[in-house]
């Protein structure tokens, strides 16, 4: 099936048909063309819950695309295997795909190409699933960015229609190769198990979009458009969100690009992954209490805002972004644990689990990435919650022992907690 006359469109973090940078560009520019998806094996054996949500939701999205195929007289292939060995045992005319940012899939690409370009076949890559990336935005002199503010004008001032444009793959769909359907691997034959979840709607919720700005921060309202899963696996395209954006609501739009924005530092400050963009950081001395890690994991530190978005993560694999800062506050400022124990956590429980957004999202609360809250800002839970949850609506649907003698008492004190982590950080960077 995959011969020479065969171009591969090579599925990835781009989990649809329609507007599809990659997949425009192999059928404009080929025919006989055969979609791919390989379940990567050097990223799923990493993951030790076989009931991983996230690898359900792929599944799924495939199960999808494949019946749209099938209408079409053609299929999709899915593999399973170390993508670099299963490249070695193709030969097709060329590979296309969409551009991936973090360092790991960087290295895979560098070496997939590598082994497609000695046997003669070109492998394309697109920019997709981000506005602007890579150098798109610098500063005047060419160096990146790396605070949001004057990134974000610069954005917008660059922003044109055309950059927002579709790509109209729909128009060359009879290129497709012409082949009988293919069987999906099931889940248990990649390892994994079918989990019964509903997972958020594929759809942009306009009344949501132009309130944005004004419910965005109280997590007892359905305020935000929970499309973050389908931005992270490419089930939704990032130019028909910001579209939306654009027309409805500056705030929402500002979310869009600081996605870009930290997708632009993984891109120029790979190091970011393991290390603090800002080094002084990582003299830090985090106490790195197991016990009071756990209690954090369970929610149950006895802080209740704290412990309702725990608990929100475990059972949906969710957090709104405001108790995400809040959670994320109180693990590196009130409990001095190391800000990397956080995001591991966070990365195997986040359906929308996304490493650029991710790390910037917990270098940001423990003050050692770009454009970071300064050290001394410590959030105040209590005072969180006075603000964004007054009516205990969100507390008490995570937390129905709340109230009585079953909810643990606080695990340490607010004050001796930001005394301690503000002399803590103040030796560390001197």
């Amino acid at each position: 099936m995959v011969d020479k006359s065969t171009t591969l469109f090579w599925f990835r973090r781009d989990l649809r048909l329609q507007d599809n940078a990659g997949l425009f560009y192999s059928l404009k520019e080929n025919k006989d063309v055969v979609p791919v998806f390989i379940f990567d094996s050097e990223i799923l054996n990493k993951l030790e819950d076989k009931a991983d949500l996230r690898v359900n939701f792929i599944h799924q999205s495939l199960a999808l695309i494949q019946k749209k195929f099938e209408e079409m007289g053609s299929s999709l292939l899915v593999l399973h295997g170390n993508p670099i060995e299963i490249f070695k045992e193709l030969t097709p005319k060329a590979v296309y795909t969409n551009h991936d940012y973090e360092p790991y899939a960087r290295t895979r690409d560098a070496q997939v190409k590598e082994i497609l370009e000695s046997k003669g076949v070109a492998f394309k890559a697109f920019k997709d699933q981000v506005i602007f990336e890579k150098d798109e935005i610098t500063k005047d002199d060419g160096k990146p960015y790396t605070v949001f503010t004057p990134y974000s004008r610069k954005w917008k001032s660059k922003l044109e229609e055309s950059t927002l444009k579709s790509f109209a793959t729909e128009k060359y769909f009879d290129h497709f190769k012409k082949i009988a359907p293919i069987a999906l691997p099931t889940l248990k034959e990649i390892g994994f198990q079918e989990t019964l979840f509903n997972f958020p709607e594929r759809l942009v919720k306009q009344s949501i979009v132009e309130q944005y700005d004004k419910q965005r921060n109280f997590p007892a309202i359905a305020g935000t458009t929970k499309l973050s899963v389908h931005l992270r696996f490419g089930t939704v395209s990032i130019r028909k969100l910001a579209q939306v954006a654009v027309k409805k609501n500056e705030t929402w739009l500002n979310e869009l690009i600081w996605r870009d924005f930290y997708h632009m530092i993984l891109w120029h400050f790979p190091q970011v992954e393991t290390k603090s963009f800002k080094p002084a950081y990582d003299k830090i001395e985090w106490r790195n209490n197991e016990k009071e890690f756990a209690a954090w994991c369970e929610g149950k530190t006895g802080y209740p805002i704290v412990d309702a978005g725990m608990r929100e993560l475990n059972a949906t694999g969710f957090m709104h972004n405001r108790v995400r800062m809040i959670t994320a506050s109180f693990l590196t400022k009130h409990l001095l644990i190391d800000w990397r124990w956080g995001e591991a956590y966070f990365a195997k429980k986040l359906l929308d689990f996304d490493l650029a957004a991710n790390n910037g999202g917990w270098q940001w609360a423990a003050s050692s990435g770009c454009d970071a809250a300064p050290y001394f800002r410590v959030f105040n839970p209590q005072l969180q919650t006075e603000k964004f949850d007054p009516k205990l609506e969100y507390i008490k649907k995570w937390i129905p022992e709340f109230g009585t003698e079953k909810y643990p008492q606080p695990i340490v004190d607010h004050k001796l907690a930001r005394e301690r982590v503000l002399r803590v950080y103040k030796e560390a960077l001197g």
